[in-house]
């Protein structure tokens, strides 16, 4: 079986010693808030679109900063893809309103995080690299 990509783009948000999840009604999982680039877009026009559709938030460029990538076993999805993501850091200040697929929005930190019943490979990858760069103690 071919490895198949799956490019998305993740908004990494830290307050407090915690970054922010969004809990997917459809995978029954916590992961960043973003979602899969579509044809066309850059890894930023994703985020602001997904940003806007999930949290309702129209994200202001001047804060928002790449961060790193990530590459991960995509959860939820057949063992052979594999998801490429773009994260980028914002300093959030709007109102978060779930909507669509998104059940509901938590800041974790990784002790919490590892207690839930569902472990994202990605999600598990950003944590030990916000720790790494010590963003995230």
């Amino acid at each position: 079986m071919d490895t198949i990509s799956l490019p998305t783009a993740g908004l990494v948000v830290v307050t407090e010693n915690k970054l922010l999840l969004a809990y997917s009604k459809n995978k029954k999982a916590w992961y960043l808030p973003g979602g899969k680039i579509d044809k066309g877009e850059t890894s930023l026009e994703t985020l602001q679109r997904e940003i806007y559709e999930e949290l309702n938030i129209k994200l202001k460029t001047e804060r928002l900063k790449y961060y790193c990538h990530i590459t991960a076993l995509a959860y939820g999805e057949l063992p052979n893809i594999i998801m490429e993501q773009d994260c980028f850091i914002y300093d959030l200040s709007e109102k978060i309103k779930p909507n669509n697929e998104i059940e509901e929005v938590r800041f974790f930190n990784r002790e919490m995080y590892q207690l839930e019943p569902a472990q994202v490979p990605g999600v598990l990858k950003i944590f030990d690299k916000l720790m790494k760069d010590k963003i995230l103690l």
